[in-house]
């Protein structure tokens, strides 16, 4: 049975009315789960709260009812075990994935089994978010973006990249209030910049950074008002390729950016980016600048005070059989390959939480049992 959290004498919970997740909040659930799992399992991030060391993703997976199911038992399974991470986006399955977690955290509110105040629940922006089902076909498509943002000016035609993507300010904040409205959230404890190289085609450097500038200003608004908690990007080739490289982003330049806009109190904060056994670069290439030196991208944010949250940890369900033999000898307490792929990322100096999708209750369970202490 789930753990229930404690309530008031009227039934109701007594954080109910925090909007976010907070230091205590999350101290309190790692409290409470933390001595069923293994040392270290739960975290402190930079920002002051505890987050389990996995956590769930929500990419994988079809708009369909059926995928909406599965996602909805496995996430309320992963909370009842004592995963506080979930993390999705507005383009995921067709705004489907957020709109699942949001249904989901909201009955486990309901059920007692946790506060929002322990929860860090993420999201993206930056990707054209479908209506709940795929368009049939291109030209249906072309006709929905059409109608759904030139036509209401939440874009012009000349801000859409690649006919899905953008980085203008209208458009980042009509999806931030999209995702909190799909999440049922008043705020949103970590919200993306959703791969803003994708924004260089056919774009300057300079161009690039004032589009970038212009969202984090966005941002800066939104944790202004606690619509969101802290903001990052969220990246797959940025911060792994080399200087020079088309949608090369630069850590330090990054930061320096925030900082300009909101001082030492800015809430640029976190950084999304793969980290797997067959995608290594963020602890193996020295991609970054930091106070003059070259480092790897892992090296870079603990350098500046960021957390990482890595993606793709099992590569997409890649890594989960045929793995090198040798490897069971790094990590004992793992009895799959699954297992051994999610511990070399998670136990990776730098590496705060490791996301891996999870839309069944037996890999729940899969991913969590070698990290039991019984």
């Amino acid at each position: 049975m789930p753990k229930r959290i404690a309530t008031t004498p009227t039934g109701m919970t007594s954080h109910a009315s925090i909007s976010g997740a907070t230091a205590s909040g999350t101290s309190r659930f790692a409290g409470r789960f933390g001595p069923e799992l293994c040392d270290e399992f739960f975290r402190p991030a930079t920002t002051g709260i505890t987050v389990s060391s996995l956590g769930v993703g929500t990419y994988l997976g079809d708009s369909t009812d059926a995928d909406d199911a599965a996602y909805d038992a496995a996430l309320r399974h992963a909370v009842a075990s004592g995963i506080n991470v979930i993390d999705t986006a507005i383009n995921y399955r067709s705004q489907r994935s957020e709109q699942t977690v949001g249904s989901v955290i909201q009955r486990l509110l309901a059920d007692g089994v946790v506060n929002r105040d322990e929860l860090v629940v993420s999201s993206k922006g930056g990707y054209l978010p479908l209506d709940r089902t795929p368009p049939a076909t291109r030209e249906a498509y072309r006709e929905y973006v059409q109608r759904e943002f030139i036509d209401s000016q939440v874009l012009r035609p000349d801000e859409l990249v690649g006919g899905g993507h953008s980085l203008a300010p209208r458009f980042l904040r009509f999806c931030l209030a999209k995702s909190r409205q799909n999440l049922g959230l008043r705020t949103i404890d970590i919200y993306y910049l959703h791969n803003p190289g994708q924004g260089a085609a056919g774009i300057s450097a300079e161009a690039l950074t004032a589009q970038i500038r212009g969202a984090f200003a966005v941002f800066e608004e939104a944790a202004t008002r606690g619509d969101i908690g802290v903001y990052g990007c969220a990246s797959w080739d940025e911060f792994r390729v080399a200087p020079g490289a088309r949608g090369y982003l630069a850590l330090e330049h990054l930061v320096q950016i925030a900082h300009e806009l909101a001082g030492d109190a800015h809430h640029f904060k976190v950084i999304q980016l793969p980290i797997n056994l067959a995608m290594t670069e963020a602890v193996r290439v020295p991609t970054q600048m930091v106070g003059g030196r070259m480092a790897t991208p892992l090296e870079a944010a603990v350098d500046l005070g960021l957390n990482v949250v890595a993606s793709a940890s099992l590569m997409q369900g890649r890594l989960t059989r045929g793995l090198p033999s040798a490897l069971a000898a790094h990590f004992p307490a793992a009895t799959t390959d699954a297992q051994r792929a999610l511990e070399f990322v998670r136990t990776l100096p730098g590496v705060t939480c490791a996301l891996v999708g999870m839309k069944d209750v037996a890999h729940v369970d899969e991913n969590l049992r070698g990290l039991r202490r019984s």
